[in-house]
């Protein structure tokens, strides 16, 4: 077992490094969703940012921290598998945290997004600690269990990214229609005036 993990991780390689390159670079993108959504109405409470924003950085972060851990020159297999349930466990704990904020938060979600920000990240980090514990018993389906996940949390943070920004964009959309709709009322609307001098008739 000792002797097969580089030869098992060097088959993985190209795979990783494209994993973790796109996991690091989409990482900004929510940067640039937070920053739209301190430009718009569309922004909430710290409670609303730490159950629906935070998490998003947490699974672009955990593809890029699977990424390094295949691409690290391993001899055995035991402290990757450590490491890897680490990473799980602490996916856990952040994703009851978000849990927590997210039923107190001010946005009332919906059932898609319970699912996607909810029960798909519990999913995600519990195959995680799955593909751990596998690796030792079968390291072949552990690692495709791992690169599948890589994967998941890639969708994830770019699903929930999306949904976020087109959430702003609709609100910014509606906002501006309010307020085009109070300026014609206040633009079309009588003099005050001449509407006291029309009661008087």
């Amino acid at each position: 077992m000792a002797q097969s993990a580089p030869l098992l991780f060097n088959e993985w390689q190209n795979f990783y490094v494209v994993v973790g390159s796109a996991a690091g670079a989409l990482t900004g993108l929510q940067f640039v969703v937070i920053a739209l959504v301190a430009q718009t109405r569309a922004a909430g409470s710290i409670r609303d940012i730490r159950a629906f924003g935070t998490p998003t950085v947490v699974h672009f972060c955990s593809a890029l921290m699977i990424s390094a851990l295949m691409v690290m020159p391993w001899r055995i297999l035991t402290p990757f598998g450590v490491c890897l349930g680490g990473c799980g466990v602490f996916g856990l704990v952040n994703s009851s945290i978000a849990l927590w904020h997210a039923r107190k938060a001010a946005y009332r979600p919906d059932l898609e997004d319970w699912i996607w920000y909810s029960i798909l990240p519990f999913v995600a980090h519990i195959a995680l600690l799955t593909a751990a514990g596998l690796l030792f018993r079968n390291a072949t389906w552990s690692l495709f269990t791992i690169a599948a996940d890589s994967l998941f949390f890639l969708i994830l943070g770019i699903h929930n990214a999306w949904d976020t920004v087109t959430y702003i964009a609709v609100n910014m959309r509606a906002d501006r229609g309010n307020v085009n709709l109070t300026m014609f009322l206040i633009l079309e609307a009588p003099p005050l005036e001449a509407a006291t001098d029309a009661s008087f008739h």
